[in-house]
Order: structure tokens, then C-alpha cells, then sequence
């Protein structure tokens, strides 16, 4: 596995609770999108962590291109 699976072409929405923290999947192959359920294992993709500073919703990047991971950059307005 050397490229990132696309689980959608669109961000996942999440309301987030303040100081939690969360883990973004990078490979794609999560069954728990966004976040990572360990799918990864033997591949040189890692989760990224993101701890939440206030409850609030944010976007997760569902495409794994944005260069704001773990966070919806409209990256997937690109994809063909």
C-alpha cells in the first residue's frame, strides 16, 4: 500500500468536544472513518493527531490529499 485510499470525495463532519483527542486516519482503509482503527498496521501511513481546543464541528479531510490534514483543505474539489 503506497497510496491512500479515498474513502469519499467530500469532509466528514464532526462535532468535537474540547481537550479530546482524535486520531485521523491517513491510509484510508479505516472502517471507522475519519478516524483510524489501526488499518494502517505494516504500511508507512500513521494517524494524525488532532486535539480538540474548543467543542465545536470541524471538517475532516474524507480524500486524505488536503495539505491541512487532518483537516478539509477542498482538496477533493481537484480530484478527477
Amino acid at each position: 500500500m503506497t497510496d491512500a485510499v479515498i474513502p469519499q470525495k467530500s469532509p466528514y463532519a464532526v462535532e468535537v468536544e474540547a481537550g479530546k483527542t482524535y486520531f485521523w486516519c491517513s491510509c484510508g482503509h479505516s472502517k471507522k472513518q475519519p478516524f483510524c482503527d489501526g488499518s494502517h498496521q505494516n504500511t508507512a501511513f500513521t494517524p494524525v493527531k488532532y486535539k480538540a481546543e474548543a467543542a465545536r464541528k470541524v471538517f475532516f479531510c474524507g480524500c486524505k490529499a488536503s495539505a491541512k490534514a487532518p483537516l478539509c483543505d477542498g482538496a477533493h474539489n481537484k480530484l478527477p
